[in-house]
């Protein structure tokens, strides 16, 4: 799971990788997501763009698609409300190609899950 949240201007100020474990593509974009929340909200943001290459994860958050999954709709819940803590909020659906920060800090994530899992 991978996240790079940056400021208004486009600058990194925070990266996240991390394994977590066997889960479905799905399921790992939503703890991405809240992750992602969480660590914008502990440096202070007051306004987010969440910007995600599954069209579900956005559709579902943004409420034009319905939540049918028990896992998912725990973790739709949670991300809602750490979405609800910002002041204003923009959801994206981004090309995967236009996403490759995020998806090569989930390699990251993997990889480093994988290693620890063969100690």
């Amino acid at each position: 799971m991978g996240v790079e949240i940056t400021d208004d201007g486009g600058a990194v100020v925070a990266e996240i990788a991390e394994g977590i474990g066997v889960a479905t593509n799905n399921v790992a974009e939503y703890t991405a997501a809240i992750r992602g929340l969480e660590r914008a909200k502990e440096l202070g943001a007051t306004e987010v763009l969440l910007r995600s290459d599954s069209r579900l994860l956005i559709e579902q958050l943004a409420g034009r698609w319905k939540v049918k999954n028990p896992t998912l709709q725990d973790l739709h819940r949670r991300a809602r409300v750490l979405l609800a803590g910002f002041g204003t909020i923009g959801l994206e659906h981004v090309p995967r190609e236009r996403n490759v920060e995020a998806d090569r800090l989930a390699n990251a994530g993997v990889d480093a899950w994988l290693a620890a899992e063969r100690r």
